[in-house]
């Protein structure tokens, strides 16, 4: 069949903006790489970390796609950011929005859960959505387009704040943030990742998007400044409360919970059905893979207890204490109190 005029001449139109997109990649790529005020670190899994301008560290792949990411993405009113810092409940917190905000008189929307990773169903900005040389289109997505980050505030388009869109933040305690992600490092490492180290680089700063404590509170005073648009949640409280706090969740993105839909038991069901057991125990996410900026990383991975206060199986009463000073030290004066089992809201 013949090509219609509008698709002959829209390939060289798009064949043009992918090679724009690309160089703009490379030329930041080539810039990271032969500047020396991009340190590195080491990782923990035999790849060194790269030095963001603003002070946090990441890939190097994933340094240029946050870059670009500042540069080209507009954020609209009716979009909601998810942020997290890595393994602070993520894959949970993916969940349970999606199964919420696309719920139906019918009622959640568990069938996509059982097909998909929450990863694909909410794909990460900086890994999925702008990577591999790719500056994606999104004005087309339906409101509310929902986007997932691990990048710190600071780091964010200007447009995010601009538009006043809804920013929801998960935390959880540092002890138990640190001892999954050394845990998932492990995953990828040739050899595991000696504990006491790890935890030295994690208290130095020297983390996936981190220092963890200034990511938190860049988050957090965004919040005490403007609550009405950055909701901020900590593991421990949705662990305690999962109802209570998807109900939050769910008022606080325009989608609240209708009394009908109470009685019909509709948030039970959803929370339910994202418990992590209930989607750690599908098979697309026992067998699944979901591509990122690199390569394809298995959906179990992303698994693993999710209980409150793992830490104590780990971390000895010194590491403990010193991870506790920290937070003490770096937090006092913000308002913000974690503990183990809750957190100061405002």
């Amino acid at each position: 069949m013949a090509s219609s005029p509008q698709s002959s001449s829209s390939a060289p139109k798009a064949d043009d903006e992918a090679a724009s997109h690309k160089e703009i990649y490379d030329r930041l790529l080539e810039v990271i790489s032969a500047v020396s005020t991009y340190p590195t670190a080491p990782s923990g899994i035999g790849r060194p970390y790269t030095h963001h301008p603003d002070g946090w560290y990441a890939f190097t792949p994933a340094v240029v796609n946050s870059m670009v990411i500042k540069r080209h993405l507009k954020a609209r009113d009716t979009d909601v950011f998810l942020a997290t810092f890595p393994k602070s409940g993520t894959t949970w917190l993916k969940a349970l929005l999606f199964a919420t905000l696309r719920r139906t008189a019918d009622g959640p929307a568990l069938a996509p859960l059982a097909a998909h990773s929450p990863h694909q169903l909410i794909p990460f900005l900086e890994f999925q959505v702008f990577a591999n040389g790719r500056i994606p289109d999104l004005s087309s997505l339906p409101a509310p387009r929902v986007l997932m980050t691990h990048i710190p505030s600071r780091s964010l388009p200007e447009s995010v704040a601009a538009s006043g869109c809804k920013v929801v933040y998960l935390c959880r305690d540092p002890k138990d943030c640190f001892v999954s992600l050394w845990h998932f490092w492990n995953g990828f490492a040739a050899s595991p990742w000696d504990l006491g180290e790890a935890l030295l680089q994690f208290c130095d700063g020297v983390s996936l998007f981190g220092p963890f404590w200034e990511h938190v509170l860049g988050y957090w005073r965004w919040h005490v400044e403007r609550p009405e648009q950055v909701l901020f949640l900590t593991y421990e409280e949705l662990a305690a409360d999962t109802v209570g706090q998807l109900r939050r969740l769910a008022a606080f993105v325009g989608c609240p919970f209708t009394a009908e839909e109470r009685e019909a038991r509709v948030d039970r069901e959803i929370v339910e059905a994202c418990a992590m057991e209930s989607l750690a125990g599908l098979e697309v996410n026992r067998s699944g893979k979901t591509a990122m900026t690199e390569t394809s990383v298995a959906n179990n991975i992303f698994f693993r207890r999710g209980v409150v206060g793992d830490w104590k199986n780990h971390l000895t009463p010194e590491m403990a204490r010193r991870m506790d000073e920290i937070t003490k030290n770096k937090f006092r004066g913000s308002g913000l109190a974690l503990t183990p089992a809750t957190a100061d809201q405002n």
